[in-house]
């Protein structure tokens, strides 16, 4: 009887829900000084960027440190989509001092960075690679406790706050890569809202769309019990488990708010609801894909972003061309939804129908050409460039998009449709224009 019990506990698919502590309201950043004194903090590393730190955010901060007499240094050159170069950089400032506690303020290219320091300076021997996800690094499991790490997001999109995981451009393979452990998430996510109303208008979008394909990516990943093997051990159990029951709640709530809210947060800096709602939204979609994992889109960005050529965004104050990550994962979105959509086209229409598509007429077959439909025109109302050739590729540039995204198993991996190579050509080809 014994031996049958155990063996129904390795067959059966687990799910896990893991999330950072958070803090949200307007204002709430005061707080942070009385935080670090309560944790008994006597050394913070604050990291953040050349721009923010000229900017209130990070003025507010400092502000609640010294009130509280917390000491700290501040680490500024975080580079706005990181790289392994500009991770290794702020590893080894952090390697430099005995910090105890680390507060990472900015948007997500900040949080991961901070997150990575604190991972490879309380694991000083380890390779850069170790921690790294697989095939590109070692995957290594993380047993080793960290510092515990604060983070204050100044954009809606990325969701770093909530989750474990840290993303960059490896500079060898000209895609993005990243490590992804519960063990890296931050300890408590300080969510002031009025942090966002500094962000430009591309900035809003380009976040805004990584909220949404957060959502939409999550709620339509391959379903968490139909995933293998189950990992014998937890501490192998991945951040990314498939959509689940709880995701699910977060996901689809997140793409309730951006349908309502996106747009206003876009148009008019100071609708302080909507910037405010689109912060909420992005810690919900942060929970939701935190836990259930994202698949095509941003599987498929990562080259998008690694092989820019001469790209320079709107509203991004940086020395290098950028094609910013939510813009990345956004460009092929009409495209992957129409891909995917054969697999779970209830999810699809739902999906649909919150971003205001009226679906009383349409079959199942085609959920997918109408969410397609449904964001092509949600995006063209934002006034997205008009896909890939927009941001300078070609379709000579397909075969090295395919050769990027081929090492994303990580994510694509939770397509709810299995692909090829063809099939990812072929997605990339239909973005290359979206109107």
């Amino acid at each position: 009887m014994l031996a049958n019990v155990n063996h129904i506990f390795y067959v059966i698919i687990w799910f896990q829900m893991a999330s950072s502590n958070i803090r949200y309201g307007e204002g709430v950043t005061r707080e942070i000084g009385m935080d670090l004194q309560n944790m008994g903090a006597r050394n913070v590393c604050l990291m953040t960027d050349n721009n923010l730190s000229q900017l209130s955010p990070v003025e507010a901060v400092l502000e609640s440190l010294v009130q509280n007499g917390v000491n700290y240094k501040v680490y500024d050159n975080v580079r706005v989509e990181p790289t392994d170069s500009s991770f290794k950089e702020a590893i080894a400032f952090a390697k430099k001092e005995t910090f105890d506690i680390y507060v990472a303020v900015g948007g997500g290219s900040v949080i991961d960075t901070c997150k990575a320091a604190n991972l490879y300076a309380c694991h000083p021997d380890a390779d850069f690679l170790d921690f790294v996800n697989a095939p590109i690094g070692k995957a290594k499991p993380i047993t080793g406790v960290l510092k515990p790490l604060i983070a204050v997001p100044t954009t809606a999109g990325t969701g770093s706050e909530t989750t474990g995981v840290a993303i960059f451009d490896f500079e060898k393979l000209k895609a993005k890569t990243g490590i992804a452990s519960r063990a890296i998430k931050p300890t408590l996510g300080i969510v002031d809202p009025l942090h966002t109303l500094h962000m430009p208008e591309r900035v809003a979008a380009n976040s805004g769309f990584d909220v949404l394909c957060h959502a939409l990516e999550s709620y339509t990943a391959l379903p968490y019990n139909m995933r293998s093997p189950c990992p014998p051990n937890p501490i192998n159990r991945p951040a990314y488990q498939g959509s689940n029951p709880i995701s699910d709640v977060w996901s689809r709530h997140a793409l309730n708010v951006v349908a309502k809210y996106m747009k206003r947060a876009v148009n008019d800096a100071e609708d302080v609801k909507a910037r405010s709602s689109m912060h909420l939204a992005s810690v919900f979609a942060g929970i939701g894909f935190g836990n259930a994992g994202v698949h095509l889109c941003h599987g498929m960005s990562y080259p998008i972003a690694g092989n820019v050529k001469t790209y320079m965004a709107k509203g991004y104050n940086v020395d290098h061309p950028v094609v910013p990550h939510g813009l990345s994962v956004v460009l092929t979105s009409p495209a992957v939804f129409a891909f995917t959509a054969s697999m779970c086209p209830e999810r699809h229409l739902e999906a649909a129908e919150i971003l205001g598509a009226d679906v009383s007429n349409t079959k199942r077959e085609d959920a997918g050409l109408l969410l397609a439909d449904t964001l092509r025109q949600f995006l063209y109302d934002l006034k997205v460039e008009d896909g890939l050739s927009a941001v300078g590729y070609t379709k000579d540039d397909i075969p090295d998009l395919v050769r990027g995204t081929i090492p994303q198993e990580r994510v694509t991996k939770l397509s709810p449709r299995e692909h090829t190579e063809e099939d990812l050509t072929n997605l990339f080809e239909a973005s290359l224009k979206l109107y």
